[in-house]
């Protein structure tokens, strides 16, 4: 726990804030974005979300390098769904997130469901996808498990 309340976690950075290229945590290029995001978005490398792959985390502030460490507070999680499975996103950052940072994540969120339910689509797969809003960082580190050593990588290809 950090002075503040919220836990503490380690994010390594799989994509830059503004950049175009999506990767997965096996360092794969899943796609490239007509449109960049807007947030440092990565992982915490001991952590399993419920889909299977690495428990996601966002890192609010300016852009950070690719494949960096940071150990920062995580102030909540946002909830996608995405082909029917749950997945949550980490939203970490330095200070507290203002009322403004955390509506434009979950505009964010509410359009990236939109966009991977067409990107799913032209790739043929199927399943619900939505952003279902927030729930504390506790709740998704509930859900999250421990990563095995031995972790052979995400079971879904994304």
């Amino acid at each position: 726990m950090n002075p503040h309340g919220a836990p503490t976690l380690e994010v390594v950075i799989e994509i830059p804030r503004w950049s175009f290229v999506k990767r997965g945590s096996s360092g794969h290029v899943d796609f490239i974005s007509p449109l960049p995001c807007p947030f440092n978005y990565g992982a915490v490398p001991d952590r399993l979300g419920l889909e299977g792959d690495l428990l996601d985390a966002l890192v609010l502030g300016p852009r950070l390098p690719l494949g960096s460490h940071h150990h920062l507070p995580a102030w909540g999680a946002i909830i996608l769904v995405d082909r029917g499975m749950t997945d949550h996103k980490l939203v970490c950052s330095t200070h507290r997130p203002s009322a403004t940072e955390l509506h434009q994540v979950r505009r964010f969120f509410d359009f990236y469901a939109r966009a991977k339910a067409v990107l799913n689509l032209c790739r043929g797969q199927t399943g619900r996808h939505a952003c279902e809003g927030w729930c504390t960082t506790e709740e998704a580190l509930a859900l999250a498990r421990p990563r095995a050593p031995d972790w052979p990588g995400p079971r879904v290809n994304f």
